[in-house]
C-alpha cells in the first residue's frame, strides 16, 4: 500500500510549466537570463521541474540581442508546445522609436496575436509595447514603462492601460514597467506555483529586493491571491468598475448568477459580505495610487467613481486607521 501511495502521488505531481523566453534581434536578453535563474532556482528549491525554459524565436537561430549579444533560440515559437510566452523589452527613447520597431516586427507581431487563447503571454519594458499591438492585451488592465504610456494610450486605447501601477498580472496576460519588470513577474510565479515560503528563500538566498511592506488591510487583496476563478472574475470586475455603480445586482449579472447565490460565494470564500469584498477591492486601489503615484487624493478619488472625496476618505479611515494622506506619507515609494 506504501509502494502504491509514493507512484500515486508521483504521477499526481502537475506537469512542468513550459514557458518560452522569446529573442527577437535588438531585445535586450539580460532579463530573460535572470528570470531563467530565479525559476531555476525555485526548481532546486522545490525538487522537481515546476518550470520548464526554453528560447524561442520566429525560427531557430542565432539572434543578435542588443549590444551584438548573440544568443541561441532553439525553438521556433508557433511550433513549440508552451504555456506562456515571456516578451523582454527593447532598446527606445522615445515614441518614435518604438512605432519604429514596431513596424519593424510585423512578422512577430502576427506571430503573437495567433498565440493561442488558453497560453499566456507577459511582457516587461517595451516588451509590453509588443504585446499591444498584437491585441493580446486588449480588454485587458496593463501597465507600461511610464515614459511610453502616453503613445500606448494613444495608440492601444482598448487597453485598460493603469500606468500607476508596476506589474499587472491577469489570468493571460502580465505587464511590468522598467528593464527590471521581469522581477516581480517571476516572484509571482514563484508564488503561485510553488509557494510562498519558497520565495521568501529565494529572495534571501539570491538577495532580491524585499517586498514593499503594505497595510495588513490589503495583504490579501492582488488580483493572484483570490481562491478561486469566480473570486478572480468578481475582483477583476470590481476594479473596473466606478465605486458608485457597484450593486450586487450588477456584479451577479455580469458573473451569469443571481445576487443571492453570488452573496452565499462570496461570504462562504471570503468571510465577509459582497460589499465588504468591493469595498476593499476599490480601496486598494486607492492605496495603490497613494503608494505609487502623487496625484491628488481628490482626483484618485474620481478617477475610480467614488460618489464623493469625502466619503472615499471616511470609509479608507475606517478601514485602515489612516487617512489617505497618512497612508501616503508611511508607505509611498515616490519619495
Amino acid at each position: 500500500m506504501a509502494r502504491s501511495d509514493i507512484f500515486n502521488s508521483f504521477y499526481a505531481m502537475p506537469p512542468p510549466l513550459r514557458i518560452g523566453l522569446l529573442l527577437y534581434p535588438h531585445c535586450m536578453p539580460a532579463g530573460l537570463l535572470a528570470f531563467s535563474d530565479l525559476l531555476h532556482a525555485a526548481n532546486r528549491r522545490a525538487g522537481r521541474a515546476v518550470f520548464e525554459l526554453r528560447y524561442v524565436s520566429l525560427q531557430p537561430a542565432e539572434v543578435v540581442c542588443q549590444q551584438g549579444l548573440s544568443l541561441h533560440a532553439t525553438h521556433a515559437l508557433e511550433k513549440t508546445a508552451l504555456d506562456a510566452v515571456l516578451v523582454p523589452g527593447f532598446w527606445a527613447e522615445s515614441a518614435t522609436q518604438i512605432e519604429d520597431v514596431l513596424g519593424a516586427s510585423a512578422a512577430l507581431i502576427r506571430a503573437l496575436a495567433m498565440f493561442g487563447r488558453s497560453k499566456r503571454l507577459w511582457g516587461y519594458c517595451t516588451g509590453v509595447c509588443l504585446l499591444a499591438a498584437s491585441g493580446k492585451l486588449n480588454g485587458q488592465p496593463a501597465t507600461v514603462t511610464w515614459w511610453a504610456a502616453e503613445a500606448m494610450e494613444r495608440h492601444y486605447g482598448k487597453v485598460r492601460w493603469q500606468v500607476e501601477r508596476s506589474c499587472i498580472v491577469n489570468t493571460r496576460t502580465a505587464t511590468a514597467s522598467g528593464v527590471s519588470g521581469y522581477l516581480p513577474i517571476a516572484q509571482e510565479l514563484i508564488k503561485q506555483h510553488v509557494s510562498d515560503e519558497a520565495l521568501h528563500d529565494l529572495i534571501t538566498l539570491m538577495v532580491l529586493p524585499r517586498p514593499a511592506p503594505t497595510h495588513e488591510a490589503f495583504r490579501a487583496m492582488s488580483l493572484m491571491e483570490q481562491a478561486s476563478p469566480m473570486l478572480r472574475r468578481l475582483h477583476d470586475l470590481v476594479g473596473r468598475l466606478p465605486a458608485e455603480s457597484i450593486t450586487v445586482t450588477c456584479l451577479a449579472e455580469a458573473l451569469g448568477m443571481s445576487a443571492r447565490t453570488l452573496a452565499r460565494k462570496v461570504v462562504g470564500e471570503t468571510g465577509v459580505t459582497i460589499a465588504e469584498y468591493a469595498r476593499r477591492v476599490k480601496l486598494n486601489q486607492v492605496s495603490e495610487r497613494l503608494v505609487l503615484t502623487s496625484m491628488p487624493v481628490s482626483t484618485i478619488s474620481a478617477d475610480l467613481g467614488f460618489s464623493s472625496d469625502s466619503n472615499m476618505r471616511r470609509m479608507f479611515k475606517v478601514l485602515t486607521s489612516m487617512t489617505p494622506v497618512e497612508f501616503r506619507r508611511k508607505y509611498s515609494r515616490q519619495s
